[in-house]
C-alpha cells in the first residue's frame, strides 16, 4: 500500500504519505504560549501515526490574535521544545510548524487590507517570517510551513483582487513578489538545508478570484524559490464572508469557506482535481516538489487510489484525523474497520468561528481530546434488538435501542445500500435514531446500524429495509 510507505521530502523521510494539515484548536490562551491542552492534542496526534504533522498556525507578529499560538519572540521557543519532546516520545512523525501573518480586523466589520500597507511594513512582514522560521528551527521542528492560503496577508497579495498600484499588485508577476521574498528570507534566516513547505489556495472560490490557471504559476514560482512541498487548499476568503454584528469577520462563513472545508453535501475528494492540475503543471516544468491534496479525502481506498494513479504525492487529512487520530495506526495494523469516520458536519469549523475550543462532535460530550483506547472487546446488542426503518413520505426514520459495551458505547455508524448497490457510510450519530432525507421515490433501500466503542470496535449489524 503506497499510503503507508516512507516518502522522502527535502532531506526528511516521512514514515508514510499521510499529512495532518494545520488546524487551529483554540486551546491556547491569548498569551500564545503552548499549554498543557495544546501539548496533549498534538501528543495524541503523534501517537496516531500520521507521517507529517503540521502544528497549527502561529503568528509571526505580536498583534492581538485571540487564542492562537505565537512564534513572534524567543520567549515562545521553550514551550514548543517541550511539546516536541512529548510528541516524539509518543510516535515517530515528522513535525512542521505553520507560521502566519494576518492583518487587523474589528467587530464592526472593518478590516485592514494589503493596500493599506506601506513598503516599510511589507519589508517588516518579510523579516518577521524569517525571524519566526529561525525560532521554529531552534525549537527543534523538522520543518516550517508558510501559510499563504485563505484570507490572510500573503494570500491577499496572491489574490486576483490585489489592486495595489505598485510592484506588489495587479499583475500576476507582481502579486507573487512577496511570496518569493518571504521564501528567500526564510531560507536565509533558518538555513538553506531547513525544509520550508508552503500552503496556498489552488482556487480562491470567489467572484473574480483566481483559479488553477494562476495557481499553477504560483506553485511553479514557489518551487523555483525552494519550497520543499506545496500543500493545496482552496477558498476561505473575507470577500464573501458573512458579517455578524458585534463579531469579528470570519473568513469561512461564505461559499469560499464551504469549498475550503467541504461538508457532507460535497463529494469525496472535492478539491483533488485542483491539486492534480497543479502537480501536472509542475512536473511538466521539471519541478519535483511534492504536492499535498486536501479536501474530504476520508477513506483509505480513495487515498490509495489517488497515489496509485500518480495524481498527487501526499494525502492531507484534517477533520478525518480530528475524528480519529488513530486513523493511520489502525490502517497499518490491518484494523481499518475500527476507524471512527468523520461525518463532515463541520461543527469543528463552527467552534473555530466562535473562538471556542475545537473538538469533534463525535467525541464523548465534554471531552476536549479524542478518546484513547486499545480495548479489543466490541459492543453487542441486547437480545431482541431490532432496527426500525419507517417510511415517512420522502424520508426514512431509523430507530434502535441502545447497545452495550464494557467501556461504554461511543456512537452508532449508519450504512445504506440503494437498490442492491454496495454499502455506503451515511453518517455516524450518538443518538438512538436518525432521519435519512436523501431518499428518492421508487428505489429500494437497506440500512445497517453498528455500535462502536472508544477503540472503534464495531458490533454486529442491525439491518432493515425500506421502499
Amino acid at each position: 500500500m503506497k499510503l503507508l510507505t516512507p516518502y522522502p521530502v527535502a532531506g526528511l523521510t516521512l514514515p508514510n504519505r499521510i499529512v495532518l494539515p494545520a488546524m487551529v484548536t483554540r486551546l491556547s490562551g491569548e498569551d500564545g504560549v503552548v499549554n498543557d491542552a495544546v501539548r496533549d492534542r498534538y501528543v495524541r496526534f503523534a501517537k496516531g501515526g500520521a507521517g507529517l504533522i503540521v502544528v497549527e498556525a502561529m503568528s509571526v507578529h505580536g498583534g492581538k490574535s485571540g487564542p492562537l499560538l505565537r512564534m513572534s519572540g524567543d520567549e515562545f521557543i521553550p514551550g514548543h521544545r517541550e511539546m516536541l519532546r512529548a510528541m516524539r516520545g509518543a510516535g515517530e512523525p515528522r513535525i512542521a510548524a505553520q507560521i502566519i501573518h494576518f492583518l487587523k480586523i474589528a467587530r464592526s466589520g472593518w478590516r485592514q487590507k494589503i493596500g493599506d500597507l506601506t513598503k516599510d511594513e511589507i519589508r517588516a512582514i518579510v523579516a518577521q517570517y524569517g525571524a519566526a522560521a529561525r525560532r521554529v528551527r531552534e525549537a527543534g521542528y523538522d520543518a516550517v510551513e508558510l501559510h499563504m492560503a485563505h484570507a490572510y496577508t500573503l494570500s491577499s497579495f496572491l489574490s486576483a483582487l490585489n489592486g495595489r498600484p505598485d510592484e506588489y499588485g495587479r499583475s500576476l508577476e507582481n502579486r507573487m513578489r512577496i511570496a518569493g521574498e518571504v521564501l528567500d528570507r526564510v531560507r536565509a534566516d533558518a538555513g538553506a538545508d531547513f525544509p520550508v513547505g508552503v500552503r496556498f489556495d489552488g482556487e480562491e472560490c470567489i467572484k473574480d478570484g483566481y483559479t488553477v490557471q494562476d495557481a499553477r504559476e504560483i506553485a511553479l514560482r514557489l518551487a523555483e524559490h525552494g519550497a520543499a512541498w506545496i500543500s493545496i487548499s482552496v477558498g476561505g476568503k473575507f470577500e464573501d464572508a458573512i458579517h455578524k454584528p458585534g463579531v469579528p469577520l470570519y473568513p469561512y462563513t461564505g461559499y469560499s469557506g464551504d469549498r475550503c472545508m467541504p461538508g457532507a453535501s460535497y463529494p469525496d475528494g472535492a478539491n483533488v482535481h485542483i491539486a492534480e492540475g497543479i502537480r501536472a503543471f509542475l512536473r511538466g516544468r521539471g519541478q519535483t516538489a511534492p504536492v499535498v491534496a486536501t479536501g474530504k479525502i476520508r477513506t483509505p481506498e480513495l487515498a490509495e487510489s489517488l497515489l496509485a494513479a500518480d495524481r498527487v504525492d501526499l494525502i492531507g487529512m484534517a477533520r478525518a484525523l480530528l475524528a480519529d487520530p488513530d486513523w493511520v495506526r489502525k490502517l497499518a495494523a490491518g484494523r481499518a474497520d475500527r476507524i471512527v469516520r468523520c461525518v463532515y458536519g463541520n461543527i469543528c469549523k463552527n467552534l473555530d468561528e466562535n473562538f471556542r475550543t475545537v473538538v469533534c462532535v463525535l467525541w464523548p460530550q465534554g471531552e476536549i481530546q479524542a478518546p484513547d483506547s486499545d480495548d479489543p472487546v466490541p459492543p453487542d446488542w441486547p437480545a431482541g434488538s431490532v432496527l426500525s426503518a419507517e417510511d415517512r413520505g420522502g424520508r426514512v426514520r431509523l430507530s434502535w435501542s441502545a447497545a452495550r459495551d464494557n467501556e461504554g458505547v461511543y456512537g452508532y455508524e449508519i450504512l445504506r445500500s440503494e437498490s442492491g448497490a454496495d454499502w455506503v457510510h451515511l453518517t455516524s450519530v450518538r443518538a438512538l435514531g436518525y432521519t435519512d432525507r436523501g431518499v428518492v421515490g421508487g428505489r429500494a433501500y437497506r440500512y445497517r446500524v453498528r455500535a462502536y466503542d472508544r477503540a472503534g470496535n464495531r458490533s454486529p449489524s442491525l439491518e432493515a429495509a425500506c421502499g
